[in-house]
């Protein structure tokens, strides 16, 4: 099993209610992200930006390819998360919500990095949703020539 289906799998099972921590949730969006730049040709980098290295691994990411700035807001989101459970006011809140939504949050992340290895043109339109619109364009078109 791949590295990427073998995460795809646990992170199935932590959104189906498997126990898991935020240090798991935001070490996975590190492997999804390590997988897309070494799919690059480059070394995953160490480097920290606003004291987290998935941001940077996501800066390292997007470098020369503006298309995959599309998932810079999910891992400011990842890092939002991990910060609520991890933060001053953690026990005040909703740990199971939160841990929830930040494996959502992660698979989100998988689910874009995974797809653009396939497609190299998700994100480049609302995540590639501009072929979505050209074929309803065109069958508009047809509709109303017709």
């Amino acid at each position: 099993m791949s590295e990427l289906a073998a995460l795809a799998q646990r992170l199935d099972d932590i959104v189906l209610g498997a126990a898991t921590d935020p240090d798991e949730l935001l070490a996975a969006g590190e492997r999804v992200l390590e997988t897309w730049v070494r799919a690059h040709g480059l070394e995953p980098t160490e480097q920290r930006r606003e004291g987290f290295r998935l941001l940077a691994l996501h800066r390292q990411g997007a470098a020369g390819d503006p298309s995959f700035n599309a998932c810079r807001e999910t891992c400011r989101e990842l890092v939002y998360h991990y910060n609520l459970l991890t933060g001053d006011a953690a026990e005040e809140r909703d740990r199971a919500g939160d841990l929830t939504m930040m494996a959502l949050v992660a698979n989100h992340l998988f689910l874009f990095v995974s797809g653009k290895l396939e497609d190299q043109e998700i994100g480049d339109f609302c995540c590639s949703a501009k072929p979505l619109h050209d074929d309803h364009e065109a069958t508009a078109t047809e509709t109303h020539d017709a």
